[in-house]
């Protein structure tokens, strides 16, 4: 699915009916119903019945079959609904005591990632929390940019933001849209799918050349007083989990690329309150 057909397919009305939605994440995933079928242990003859709406799924099947197709869990309880069952996954806010552990995980991870810059982000790529490591880089962008909510890649591809600060602009910026494709493309979730259009509105150069065979990961090279910062970035996000809020946040840390990154580092968190 490319993003034009994303977009189009997000601007439909939205299926009412539980077979209407999981033919949609079928053929999301590129998945026959034969295949669909036999993943879920189930025959294709009845799926095809609960597709066509001559067969109702019950509660387990209905969750069975999104675990199959790798649903989000915020989708699932949409399937759920469709089907007539009640929402299986709460969302709560991260202030909720039930989260409070949740909470104590990512200021430990953020803390301990110091002198290195680590942030916390949503579906949406707003930022939740950071480290004390990463206002200093983002020091002299106008504070209109820093709008609630506070997209982190809108400011990486802003002419105030970050965009004139990085020094491989066209090769920081394709692999940031290259990800976040991949994330319309699971999700089709259309605030998503209308940050990547407007993400490839923004004046950033095609790639000139391959990235050199010298690096293991595509890097993050930021100008910062007058020095090169070179940075490779980390993924982490939260292994089985059952709440919407928690399967949805995703901690992003960065790491020195180089000796002198690591060092400059150092000199910075020495100078941070």
């Amino acid at each position: 699915m490319n993003a034009h057909a994303s977009t189009a397919r997000a601007e439909q009305s939205q299926p009412i009916h539980i077979g209407d939605h999981l033919r949609e994440w079928r053929q999301r995933r590129r998945m026959s119903q034969l295949d669909l079928a036999g993943e879920a242990e189930i025959s294709a003859r009845h799926l095809s019945f609960v597709e066509t709406g001559r067969s109702a799924p019950s509660r387990e099947m209905v969750l069975k079959l999104a675990e199959r197709l790798d649903v989000p869990l915020r989708e699932r309880n949409v399937l759920l609904v469709a089907a007539g069952f009640a929402p299986a996954f709460p969302q709560r806010p991260l202030e909720d005591p039930a989260l409070k552990s949740v909470r104590q995980a990512i200021d430990l991870v953020l803390r301990a990632h110091e002198p290195n810059p680590a942030l916390a982000i949503d579906r949406h790529w707003n930022l939740v929390t950071a480290n004390r490591m990463v206002a200093p880089l983002l020091a002299g962008i106008p504070e209109r940019l820093f709008g609630q909510p506070f997209n982190v890649l809108r400011l990486a591809f802003h002419p105030e933001g970050l965009a004139p600060r990085t020094v491989n602009l066209a090769e920081w910026c394709a692999h940031l849209l290259e990800r976040l494709h991949r994330q319309c493309e699971a999700t089709a979730d259309p605030e998503l799918i209308k940050l990547y259009n407007d993400l490839k509105s923004f004046p950033i150069p095609a790639r000139s050349a391959p990235l050199s065979s010298d690096n293991v990961a595509i890097p993050f090279k930021l100008r910062h007083d007058g020095e090169i910062l070179s940075f490779f970035s980390t993924t982490m996000v939260f292994g089985t989990p059952v709440d919407i809020t928690l399967s949805e946040l995703a901690l992003e840390t960065f790491f020195p690329a180089d000796e002198r990154t690591a060092e400059r580092l150092k000199q910075m968190a020495a100078n941070v309150s």
